[in-house]
């Protein structure tokens, strides 16, 4: 197969017309350019310039490959700059995977100062409600990094973002609402809004209450955290809630669980070799995960 330093002295004869020139040009002897050709000659099987008493002409097979040879080039220049450019954190694409939970409260803001500082950075978004199926995309090299709870199990790289708060939403109007907090056996007494199976608090709640000697009867069930919440704030019945599904200015009531609920937030990649995966998590980690304020307000507040 034809080298890229063959080419190159190739184009650089056509350009200047000459193989003293050309030498010059690349920085070789003519000896070592002149190798570099007739090597390219040997394996094309013809001759590709015509040396003449002044310079050199490309003959026939010579002009017919001179543009794929100066693309070739140009393709590889562009392999290096765009791999520098990356490795500096410049341009680049990120596969993210993120529980759906997460992506307004958490991921959003690091995103939207992404987009202002390396604007040639683009982004692909899979939101999933499972930390194991967050786990498998990027064990099966689908995605680059996946942001969500901990999963039952996972072998690559693991950063913690922070700890999140699991409490209960409920209508201000519920008798659950006049208390500072509530246990998983008081919530029992009551209608309470549950999720599919598919999504992972589903199995995590039922362990959690299993724990407590009580069990969870849903009178509905739906996959999304912020569905849940809003059922919840209409009067359906109470919600087991993370804090990031709760939107800002939400109009439900929220007590903390009695022992408190907690979960960690991780991001999970296969390496942290990557410079662009490294700075993303970087950026993760040091924001944190955040609790809007009305909802840490509602949180700290007692009852009347």
């Amino acid at each position: 197969m034809a080298t890229l330093r063959a080419l190159e002295c190739l184009v650089a004869v056509l350009d200047t017309g000459s193989v003293t020139k050309a030498a010059a040009t690349l920085h070789l002897s003519q000896p070592a350019l002149s190798h570099q050709l007739a090597g390219l000659e040997r394996e094309i099987g013809t001759p590709l310039l015509e040396r003449l008493p002044r310079g050199v002409r490309p003959t026939t097979a010579g002009r017919a490959i001179a543009d794929d040879a100066r693309t070739a080039i140009a393709a590889a220049e562009r392999v290096l700059t765009v791999g520098q450019s990356v490795a500096q954190g410049a341009e680049g694409h990120l596969r993210i995977a993120c529980a759906v939970s997460m992506t307004a409260a958490l991921l959003a803001p690091v995103l939207r100062t992404w987009y202002r500082r390396r604007p040639g950075i683009t982004f692909t978004l899979t939101e999933l409600t499972s930390a194991d199926a967050l786990a498998d995309l990027v064990e099966s090299g689908r995605a680059d990094l996946a942001i969500g709870p901990r999963p039952t199990q996972w072998n690559g790289s693991t950063d913690l973002v922070g700890i999140e708060e699991v409490v209960a939403a409920m209508v201000p109007r519920h008798p659950l609402a006049r208390t500072d907090s509530v246990s998983f056996a008081e919530i029992t007494q009551y209608r309470t809004v549950g999720y599919h199976p598919d999504n992972g608090l589903d199995a995590w709640l039922t362990e959690v209450a299993a724990r407590e000697r009580v069990v969870l009867s849903p009178v509905m069930r739906t996959r999304q955290t912020t569905t849940a919440a809003e059922l919840a704030a209409a009067g359906l019945g109470i919600a087991l809630v993370p804090t990031t599904a709760l939107p800002s200015g939400y109009a439900g009531s929220i007590r903390r669980l009695d022992p408190p609920l907690t979960r960690d937030i991780v991001v999970l990649t296969p390496s942290t070799g990557d410079p662009v995966v490294r700075a993303f998590i970087n950026d993760l980690t040091r924001r944190g995960l955040p609790t809007p304020k009305p909802i840490a307000t509602k949180l700290a507040d007692r009852p009347t």
